[in-house]
Parts: C-alpha cells; sequence; structure tokens
C-alpha cells in the first residue's frame, strides 16, 4: 500500500492536507515511492525532462524547417518574432507562450525527440505554459520542475479515471487534459493553494469539453499545433481565474467524469481517425493526396 497514492480529487486534498504538502510534493512523494527510490532521485529524472523541453523551445523558435508532412515549420519562428517586437494584443506572457507550444509542436512534426506530456498530439502546452511563467517570475528550474510534478498529478487523475487518447476520447482528451495540467502547475507556480490548483484545472479541462481529434491526413501538424496554442490560452485563462478566487461549480473529479463521457458519445469520425471535422474537409482532401502521393513517389526512388 502506497503511502502517498492518490486516484481522485478528494486523495490529493486529504494527503496534502495530513502532510501540509504542496501537489507537486505530493507528486514527487508517490514517483519515488512507486519507484522505490527517494525524491531526489525523481527529481534528477525531471530535470532531464525540463532539458528536453526547453531544448524543443530553444530549436523551435528559431527552425523554419518544414514538418515531415509539409503543413507546418515556419508558425514558431513567426510568433516568437512577434512576441518580441512588443506589439501583441494579449501580451507578453500569452505571446511568447504561444510561440513555445507552437515550437514543441513543430519540433515533434520534424520528428524531434519531445516529452508527451501528456500525450504527442499535446506535447506544448506544458512546457510552453511552465517554461514561459518560469522566465517571467524569474524562477529557477528547481521551481519549474515542482511545477512539472504538480501537472503530472493532474495527468494522473484524468489518464486513471477518464483518458488522454485522442482516439479514445477526441482531443479535449489531449489539448484538454495538457491544459488542465499547465493550469494546476502555473497556479501552485504563482503561489496559489491546493484548492486553487484544482480548481483552476478543472475549469481549464471543463472549457475543452467536447474538443474533436480531426487530424489533417492523420499527422499531429493541422489542427493540432494551433490547438495546443489554444490550450495554453485556456490554461493562462484558467490559473488566473482561480489565483483571482473564482471556484468551479463542477469539482474536477466530475469534471474529468463527464469528459469521459462525452468522449463515448464522439463518432469515431471525430476521434483520430481523420474522417471527420476539418479534416474532411476539400481542403484537407486535398492535401491528403497530396502527402500519400508524395509519399508513393520516395518509395519508388
Amino acid at each position: 500500500m502506497y503511502q502517498y497514492q492518490y486516484t481522485c480529487q478528494s486523495e490529493i486534498e486529504e494527503l496534502t492536507a495530513r502532510f501540509q504538502i504542496s501537489i507537486s510534493e505530493l507528486a514527487a512523494r508517490h514517483e519515488a515511492e512507486r519507484a522505490e527510490t527517494d525524491v531526489s532521485a525523481v527529481t534528477d529524472k525531471m530535470k532531464l525532462t525540463l532539458d528536453v523541453m526547453k531544448n524543443n523551445i530553444r530549436a523551435g523558435v528559431q527552425s523554419t524547417t518544414p514538418s515531415i508532412g509539409g503543413l507546418i515549420g515556419q508558425n514558431a519562428s513567426k510568433m516568437y518574432g512577434y512576441a518580441l517586437d512588443g506589439s501583441s494584443i494579449g501580451g507578453e506572457l500569452l505571446v511568447k507562450a504561444t510561440a513555445y507550444a507552437l515550437a514543441v509542436t513543430e519540433e515533434n512534426a520534424r520528428m524531434k525527440r519531445i516529452v508527451a506530456c501528456p500525450t504527442a498530439g499535446a506535447c506544448g502546452v506544458v512546457p510552453a505554459c511552465l517554461i514561459a511563467v518560469g522566465e517571467q517570475r524569474g524562477l529557477d528550474d528547481a521551481a519549474v520542475i515542482k511545477a512539472l510534478f504538480n501537472a503530472s498529478a493532474i495527468g494522473i487523475l484524468i489518464a486513471t479515471n477518464a483518458t488522454i487518447s485522442g482516439a479514445e476520447g477526441g482531443c479535449q482528451a489531449e489539448i484538454g487534459s495538457a491544459s488542465a495540467m499547465a493550469a494546476s502547475a502555473m497556479a501552485e507556480m504563482a503561489g496559489g493553494s491546493v484548492s486553487t490548483c484544482l480548481n483552476a484545472a478543472a475549469m481549464a479541462l471543463k472549457n475543452m469539453l467536447g474538443l474533436v481529434c480531426d487530424p489533417v491526413a492523420g499527422l499531429v501538424e493541422v489542427p493540432c499545433s494551433k490547438r495546443n496554442a489554444v490550450g495554453v490560452a485556456n490554461a493562462i485563462a484558467a490559473a488566473d481565474m482561480a489565483l483571482a478566487g473564482i471556484t468551479s461549480v463542477i469539482p474536477l473529479d466530475e469534471v474529468i467524469n463527464a469528459m469521459k463521457e462525452v468522449g463515448r458519445a464522439l463518432p469515431l469520425t471525430l476521434r483520430e481517425t481523420a474522417r471527420g471535422g476539418v479534416a474532411a474537409s476539400k481542403t484537407a482532401r486535398a492535401f491528403s493526396k497530396r502527402i500519400r502521393r508524395s509519399s508513393d513517389e520516395s518509395r519508388d526512388v
């Protein structure tokens, strides 16, 4: 029996209260317990995760190399340049985090090494939010690593009680989950309580219910990359609402259950099959034919 194990919101609340620790500390202790090691060891491992995320952002905002499918590849550099010129509507944090999310997803679409957080299709939200907030607030790596542990706790709840798979639950299970993870983690980075973090996660996930998974040509490029950017904006809004004292009327556990039921209700055409949504549009079908033709020609050579 694990001392720090949790599978639902109430268990997180009970354990953090009993041991007088944050969600990030609970998650780190649980991971150490599961791995039969100590917290310092799992923290060192999480540092490697952060390093990969930072490398993705650093490379992604500078690269203009097309993705494997050729549908994306230059958006991160455009957004980063826009962030630096100071003329954005959304402000420095939002546009920089948006650029970072695009950067990570474009590196993924170039088949670079990324962290599936919680999935490859939603790999940009958490690193973008946490690293951008860390930079804005002058936080060190240790603070960002703690935030990653917080995010992992929310991810465990969702994966345990619903799904993080687009094929099973639609994009709400991927971008929605990532956005909830990021919202909770940012709330803790800003000094929010356990309750504040859980409210942030609930609001972020609730805002994404019903989001379909419709990858053009079956590739994790369009609309996936830009949806990561929207997941960032949603996470920031949810974290700020929670930090302002706004609560989610529906508790996180119930939102997770609702997401599971919505996912079951989605038709297969809207669950990563590339047969519905924007993937079935005229333009998407033309791109799919072009990509298949190019792939066939490459094999013939």
